[in-house]
């Protein structure tokens, strides 16, 4: 991913977007999940975003005394976007969309560890936010397969969970 023609405060500002998202994305899905290891793991990770928002926040007000923090409505650098869609979806299908995210985002605080120059510091939390999106992905890409398995199962039996 190549960030050279954007702005520190619009790599700053994409970054804690991009938290915000993904957090409100697997705080709501962990609401709408009936699985219990699922619905925790989905809290750890809306828990695990919550805490590079507050990371990369700082980082802004660092950079930008007295600024506030308004975010865009949409991120100048493209990163996937994920949706709940109002109507029945499997699962899966937001989890691979959440993946794709997760790879993105990992790709981002790559590069943007490469672009930030000011902080030894700083530029090794980027690249360690980039270890922590592709660990999420590996996550995600787990779950999914699960999801994939325990779908096929309700589509071929459709009583499978019944009960006795």
């Amino acid at each position: 991913m190549d960030l050279k023609e954007y702005t520190m405060e619009e790599l700053l500002l994409t970054a804690i977007k991009s938290e915000r998202d993904a957090n409100d994305i697997y705080t709501r899905l962990s609401a709408g999940v009936k699985n219990a290891i699922l619905k925790d793991r989905l809290r750890f990770l809306a828990a695990e975003e919550r805490k590079h928002e507050a990371f990369v926040e700082e980082l802004f007000h660092r950079q930008f005394p007295g600024r506030d923090v308004v975010l865009p409505e949409r991120t100048p650098v493209p990163l996937p976007e994920v949706r709940i869609p109002a109507e029945h979806v499997p699962v899966s299908h937001i989890i691979g969309d959440a993946m794709r995210a997760e790879r993105a985002a990992a790709q981002f605080y790559s590069a943007f560890a490469k672009r930030y120059t000011q902080d030894k510091e700083v530029r090794d939390m980027l690249e360690y936010f980039a270890a922590m999106e592709s660990i999420h992905y590996e996550l995600l890409e787990k779950e999914k397969a699960t999801a994939d398995r325990f779908e096929s199962y309700d589509s071929m039996w459709p009583m499978m969970h019944a009960g006795p």
